[in-house]
Formats: C-alpha cells, structure tokens, sequence
C-alpha cells in the first residue's frame, strides 16, 4: 500500500511537531513515499546489526542507520532489501550508502541513502541498536515517527497521520 501524504502538507499542518532533515539523500526503492515507526541501528563500516534488526518481523516500521556519513563500504544492498521486505519493514533511511542501487530501485520498499558505493561494509558486528541517533539536524528516537517523500524526511513524536490529524489524507 502506497501511503497519501505529503511531507510539504505535514509541515504545513504539524510545523511545530516536526523536525524536519536538512540532508539531501537519494530516493531509492519502488516506494517513493514511506512512513512509520522508527528503528535505529548506529554503525561505521559494518552491517552485522543492521541485517540482525531486519531479520526481525516488523509492522511497517522504518530502519533508520546512521553509518556517519561513511562513503567508503555500503550498508545495505539488495539481499538485505529483500530480507526487509519478507519481514514487513516499509522503509530504510541511511546515512551512509547502498549497493544494488539497479535492484533496489524494483524493490517494494521505500529506502534512501545518501548515494552508492559497490565495495561491502565490515562484518565485525560493532554498533548500537535501538539508542538515539542524529544527522542532518534531527535526533532519531525508536518509537518516533518518520515520514519520506521525494521532497524530504520529516520526524514527529506522534503520528501525524492518524484518523483526524492531517488534511495531507483527505
């Protein structure tokens, strides 16, 4: 299911609930606008405990990885794309990059990423999951909701798109 939002019409309506993410990241992935729950794994060259999270069953909850900004290894790629989508993840948000990039883009799951390197990520299983991270002037916290769409990535501590909140739905 695609969702009907705007994040331009979020703002609009939920400024002062939202921050909004100031980093240009690449749309990548069939879904083009993705929203839900917020997962966090924070990580430098390895994707050990970003494939650990999304082994998980998920209900539509987004993965949000803050790689540091390192351009050097990918993250993620397709398999692990795959492995997202079989256990109902809606999303990726990667401060890093990816691989497959080709793939990707036919995959039914909504992902960005700050662009692509085909080189893999370590494999050491160093990092954290589930603690706050921050990029582009948002602090991502588990529980919290996020928002994607070709214009951007909003953030808010409630859902803004629940039954009566947003005339982004109507």
């Amino acid at each position: 299911m695609t969702p009907n939002f705007h994040t331009a019409d979020l703002w609009d309506d939920h400024g002062p609930l939202c921050q909004s993410c100031d980093l240009q990241f690449q749309q990548f992935g069939a879904r083009s606008a993705f929203f839900g729950s917020i997962r966090t794994v924070k990580c430098y060259d390895d994707n050990v405990l970003v494939r650990q999270v999304l082994e998980t069953p998920s209900k539509g909850e987004i993965m949000v990885v803050d790689a540091a900004g390192f351009l050097g290894a990918a993250i993620v790629g397709d398999q692990i794309a795959a492995l997202a989508i079989r256990n109902g993840w809606a999303g990726i948000v990667i401060f890093g990059v990816l691989r497959d990039s080709v793939a990707l883009r036919g995959m039914d799951i909504g992902i960005k990423a700050l662009g692509t390197n085909p080189k893999k990520s370590g494999k050491k299983g160093v990092g954290e999951q589930g603690v706050p991270v921050s990029f582009g002037n948002v602090i991502f916290h588990p529980g919290e909701w996020i928002y994607s769409d070709p214009d951007g990535i909003l953030v808010s501590t409630e859902n803004l798109l629940r039954e009566g909140r947003s005339r982004a739905d109507k």
